[in-house]
Formats: C-alpha cells, sequence, structure tokens
C-alpha cells in the first residue's frame, strides 16, 4: 500500500513548509493548511474539485451570534 505525505489539499504544501490540520469528509482523512482554512469555512464550493460535494456545504453564516443571547 502506497502512503501519500499529509499536504494540504489546496495548496499542496507539507508540515514542513506549513502545519496542517486534518479533517474527515466522507469517511477519508484530508488536510488543509491554516491558510486555506477560510476557504472551507466562508467558501466551500472553492474546494469542490478537492472535496466532490462540497457545493451542497452551507458557508458559515457568522450573524448567527446573535442567537446566543
Amino acid at each position: 500500500m502506497e502512503q501519500t505525505i499529509p499536504a494540504c489539499l489546496y495548496c499542496g504544501r507539507n508540515s514542513d513548509a506549513i502545519p496542517l490540520i486534518a479533517i474527515q469528509y466522507r469517511s477519508d482523512t484530508q488536510w488543509i493548511c491554516p491558510q486555506h482554512l477560510p476557504i472551507l469555512i466562508h467558501k466551500p464550493e472553492q474546494l469542490v474539485a478537492f472535496l466532490p460535494g462540497l457545493e451542497n456545504v452551507t458557508p458559515a453564516d457568522h450573524n448567527d451570534h446573535d442567537h446566543h443571547q
């Protein structure tokens, strides 16, 4: 079985270059760097090429903080 070095799914940098955050999606572990994590949060549709099906994920709505009052 071939092992791959974990790398950011967006920019391809590995942990020798930048910290990586592991994410689980569709029973698979993917990696993303902190620089590109905001894309996953705010514009997930931009990652569809890397994570098919992500077009169905709703971007974060930061106006929901009023619900905690």
